[in-house]
């Protein structure tokens, strides 16, 4: 089963609390514990890691606290799983590290598994965190071409 840690879950939940506040508003890890429901020291813990990899802003100060670094409509859920997980990879020949599986270069689903570690990756770039607190987030893929029953 291919499933995200709940720390990136948390991430983005974080995350899309600080969206629909003023772009200028700081956030402290108290208010959006209180906000999102989710125990302080995991914020604190997962503003820390955003921060690190420039998806939040930490601030200093009375009026201090966290920011998002841009824009909500240009932060995709890539970018954080990214920086929570490291890079997407469905199998470990589809990883930016290569070279770790003695059968590389001879595997015969070697090429799909790579596509579709691109599909997967594509659609997560293609979903913003403005899109994330939207409550009916269109379609991104149409079930039918994969062969799966809407219903």
């Amino acid at each position: 089963m291919l499933r995200i840690t709940k720390l990136t879950d948390y991430a983005v939940i974080v995350l899309s609390g600080m969206v629909d506040a003023q772009p200028v508003t700081s956030h402290t890890a108290r208010d959006l514990s209180e906000k999102t429901k989710i125990p302080q020291p995991t914020v604190s813990k997962v503003l820390k890691v955003l921060a690190r990899r420039g998806l939040v802003r930490s601030e200093r100060g009375k009026n201090g606290g966290y920011r998002l670094s841009r824009g909500p409509e240009t932060i995709t859920v890539a970018e954080v799983i990214d920086a929570v997980e490291g890079p997407i990879a469905v199998t470990e020949c589809s990883s930016e590290g290569r070279g770790c599986c003695e059968l590389e270069g001879h595997c015969p689903t070697e090429t799909n598994w790579v596509r579709i570690n691109d599909a997967i990756k594509q659609a997560l770039r293609g979903v913003t965190l403005a899109d994330m607190v939207r409550p009916n987030l269109p379609v991104l893929i149409p079930l039918r071409r994969l062969g799966v029953a809407e219903g």
